[in-house]
């Protein structure tokens, strides 16, 4: 009896789709349930102030969340780097373990840089109780974010990470040299991540302007995230986006200052 062939490379895809879907559906009802503080930095401060003897289980539950939210939003844009991975090891005995190393190395990264960003956030917070200037200007800080988030784009680093995630073919050929496999499927995934989080870094730290509770808001970072990186005209999306954002900073001080809101 013959039996048809089965198409890995689709049924790696779906399964892939499947976890992000499961993912954003996570999130959701993560954001409805009476733990969706944990979701939102400014109400996570307050409860670590409260469970001062838990820190590290608040910081790990964190945690957790941004790793969801990677999967709903980086996940898909980095698709045609783990599809083309997979297919170059689909025969292998090991080709599943590899995959999923490279995916491991890559998420790694980037709960790395939500704890980092988490830690960032608690000590702006602890900055604003203490300066009282600051506390009454905590405009400043989302202007700030959307400020430094427009200006990258217009780096030179952004773009050279934006190349690298661009171009999965040569990033893998470049990392991948089938020597000590599963140590380097688990790098290729690390590297991967870090010009990530070189390309991204600024859009993803939007998620503490406008809260990781914001469905919408995740999915159009995630949509533009992953039409930079894919679409073979999205680097051109790059400085406009940058526009955007720089105005939307100058808006936000606008409507705050006094000077300029008096006069609108």
């Amino acid at each position: 009896m013959i039996f048809p062939r089965v198409d890995n490379r689709k049924y790696f895809a779906v399964v892939l789709l499947v976890l992000v879907a499961l993912a954003w559906l996570a999130l959701i009802v993560w954001g409805q349930s009476p733990y969706a503080r944990f979701l939102d930095h400014d109400q996570l401060y307050e409860v670590n102030l409260g469970l001062t003897d838990e820190l590290a289980g608040v910081m790990l539950v964190f945690v957790i969340g941004w790793t969801v939210m990677t999967v709903a939003m980086m996940l898909p844009t980095s698709l045609p780097l783990f599809s083309l991975f997979q297919r170059m090891v689909q025969r292998r005995p090991d080709g599943t373990l590899l995959i999923s190393l490279l995916i491991t190395g890559y998420l790694a990264i980037w709960s790395l840089f939500g704890f980092l960003a988490l830690a960032g956030d608690w000590g702006v917070h602890a900055a604003v109780e203490r300066i009282s200037w600051l506390d009454k200007n905590s405009w400043i800080l989302g202007a700030g974010v959307l400020f430094t988030a427009g200006v990258y784009q217009f780096t030179p680093l952004k773009y050279v990470c934006l190349d690298k995630c661009r171009s999965p073919l040569s990033f893998i050929t470049e990392h991948w040299h089938g020597t000590g496999e599963q140590t380097e499927a688990f790098k290729l995934g690390v590297h991967h991540g870090l010009f990530c989080v070189g390309c991204c870094w600024s859009l993803m730290l939007l998620m503490f302007v406008v809260g990781m509770g914001s469905v919408g808001w995740m999915l159009a970072l995630g949509a533009v995230m992953a039409v930079e990186r894919n679409m073979p005209w999205g680097r051109r999306l790059s400085t406009p986006l940058g526009v955007v954002l720089i105005a939307s900073a100058v808006a936000v001080a606008m409507f705050t200052l006094p000077v300029f809101s008096d006069s609108i």
